[in-house]
């Protein structure tokens, strides 16, 4: 049985895998998250993962990665510097529908690189600076692209979600079962075979 490794520091990517019922190792890469000029958001998060799993692999494992970033508009919103620019973020997305980009690669001894993105749209309600302050107080919002997070005290802020729900929290059930599908290997409600 090859051993399953997540190529990323996320705390939410690793509770949906122990979610999942999968065992898995940590190894986080020091992949550089820089858009090149012109690129795509799409192009850009599928570009990241892939570097992150083919950074993090190994011989005799299967390595996951992913990456996240919201788009209002044409502007990409990654995870903010700071408290001002968490503030400012939110309120850009107070009253308006997003989209959020989920790119994933899963990296397979046996089969290679597979790659994908998944895509939500959400539709924040309408706010006001005091409440975007008070959220970036909490301090839940400095980690997360676009300043949320759907799956704790942000889910305050939502409206509306088409799409899937894993995918903004950072990783996609059905886009893993899809990688796993083309990689495979067979996803049984437990350890990978």
């Amino acid at each position: 049985m090859r051993r399953l490794v997540l190529a990323s520091a996320s705390p939410r990517r690793a509770d949906i895998l122990r979610m999942l019922g999968l065992d898995f190792d940590v190894r986080v890469t020091d992949v550089p998250e820089r858009r090149e000029p012109g690129e795509r958001p799409d192009a850009y998060v599928e570009r990241l993962a892939r570097e992150k799993a083919t950074a993090a692999s190994e011989p005799d494992a299967r390595v996951l990665a992913g990456d996240t970033v919201v788009v209002l508009d044409d502007t990409v919103l990654e995870k903010p510097v700071d408290a001002a620019d968490a503030e400012a973020m939110l309120l850009a997305l107070s009253g308006r529908e997003h989209v959020v980009l989920t790119g994933m690669a899963l990296s397979d001894p046996g089969s290679g690189l597979h790659s994908l993105v998944a895509q939500a749209h959400v539709r924040f309600r309408t706010f006001d600076a005091t409440l975007a302050r008070r959220y970036v107080q909490t301090g839940e919002p400095m980690d997360k692209a676009g300043a949320y997070g759907i799956q704790s005290r942000g889910a305050a802020l939502i409206e509306r979600i088409d799409g899937d729900f894993f995918t903004v929290m950072g990783l996609s059930v059905a886009g893993l079962m899809a990688l796993l599908e083309r990689a495979g290997v067979p996803y049984r409600f437990g350890p990978l075979g």
